[in-house]
């Protein structure tokens, strides 16, 4: 049997190509703004980044999101990131 081949993704902060599973999804869409997406099957804008507690915190320190996005990001968002990894 054929292997499925994994998507990669990669992180907007490290830069590094990994699994699409090891990462966090963050979608922005005109309905919902800008939400976790733990399916990755939501529809919108989509960024990547790795679920190390340190690629979160540079991303808050460096406002990567907020520079993808074009848009203000909550502080909520990032204790909710890391609360999900």
């Amino acid at each position: 049997m054929k292997q499925r081949k994994v998507p990669q993704r990669k992180c907007i902060v490290c830069g590094e190509n990994k699994d699409k599973n090891d990462l966090i999804r963050i979608v922005k869409n005109k309905e919902e703004g800008i939400i976790l997406d733990p399916t990755g099957k939501k529809n919108g804008r989509g960024a990547y980044i790795c679920k190390d507690e340190k690629c979160i915190n540079e991303a808050k320190k460096k406002r990567k999101l907020e520079k993808v996005f074009k848009t203000e990001i909550s502080d909520d968002l990032y204790e909710e990131i890391i609360a999900m990894k």
